[in-house]
């Protein structure tokens, strides 16, 4: 008799009916399988981090990082509140940020210019630290601040303290976390979504946060920014592990295998794609 360790029966019985489905029945069921792994993925309600902006935002203002015109007029374009956007430019933020797929945007553009400004010794040893800097979308590609380069600001302000504890944890969770745009980890800082999950991360770790805390809220922040690609891992966790998105190791999720854009493609779309299972991709690139 074989002996399965680690699952529950209701488990067992998801698996077994999975199992029955047939490529073609999958097909069927597809949509409704996908907008179930998406609503657990980007929750209606949105994600309460417990990570706040602090002083960082203030501090990157006062700095010339966020130049608040620039800034306020392309968040008003959109339809943003201005009011709200103020308030986050001049006034310190102990709320922790409740992210949403309305306000995603917003934090990439707020986080961005942290990671990117915000002085860690280890960055010494960023790949983006080089000939090239001035040519990566998260330097070249930051205008909302007062230089005209955001490779100016690379490492030149200490907005967020980190102990030597804390930046050494930052620095090992962001080598070994990846974004579906690319193959690069968090460290390698070449695109607004990288320097703005670098600067989460520091936000997050000088306010007290675990690592597991951490890992989670990467996650979170990284579903809401590419809702489609984590909608498709939690879909593949699903039909191929039988874990349900809440019970799926953040840091696991996050990592090359399925996180990167070529893991994306070898792993979670073959396997979905062998039961009927993938539905039309929308883009991962860094426009959001």
């Amino acid at each position: 008799m074989s002996v399965i360790i680690g699952f529950r029966r209701r488990d067992l019985l998801s698996l077994s009916a999975l199992a029955l489905l047939t490529p073609a029945a999958f097909a069927v069921d597809g949509a409704r399988l996908y907008q179930e792994a998406a609503a657990q993925v980007n929750p209606v309600g949105g994600h309460q981090s417990k990570v706040a902006l602090g002083t960082s935002i203030v501090k990157l203002t006062q700095a010339g990082v966020i130049d608040r015109h620039k800034l306020e007029a392309i968040y008003t374009q959109g339809g943003g509140d201005a009011q709200e956007l103020t308030e986050i430019l001049d006034k310190t933020s102990r709320r922790p940020i409740l992210l949403t797929a309305q306000n995603a945007r917003l934090y990439v553009n707020l986080l961005w210019p942290l990671g990117l400004a915000n002085r860690m010794a280890s960055n010494s040893a960023s790949p983006v630290n080089g000939a090239s800097l001035m040519n990566f979308a998260s330097t070249g590609g930051w205008t909302l601040g007062r230089e005209a380069n955001g490779g100016a600001y690379f490492n030149k302000f200490p907005i967020v303290e980190l102990t030597s504890q804390q930046e050494a944890l930052v620095t090992k969770m962001a080598q070994g976390i990846f974004r579906p745009c690319c193959n690069n980890s968090t460290f390698f800082q070449d695109c607004n979504h990288g320097s703005a999950l670098l600067g989460l991360l520091a936000l997050g770790a000088a306010q007290g946060l675990s690592e597991a805390e951490l890992y989670r809220e990467a996650l979170s922040f990284n579903s809401f920014w590419f809702p489609d690609h984590y909608a498709h891992i939690a879909l593949y966790f699903k039909v191929v592990k039988g874990l349900d998105w809440s019970a799926v190791d953040a840091r696991t999720a996050l990592g090359t295998i399925y996180s990167s854009a070529s893991g994306m493609q070898t792993i979670v779309l073959s396997e979905l794609q062998k039961r009927g299972l993938v539905t039309r991709q929308k883009g991962t690139d860094c426009s959001a």
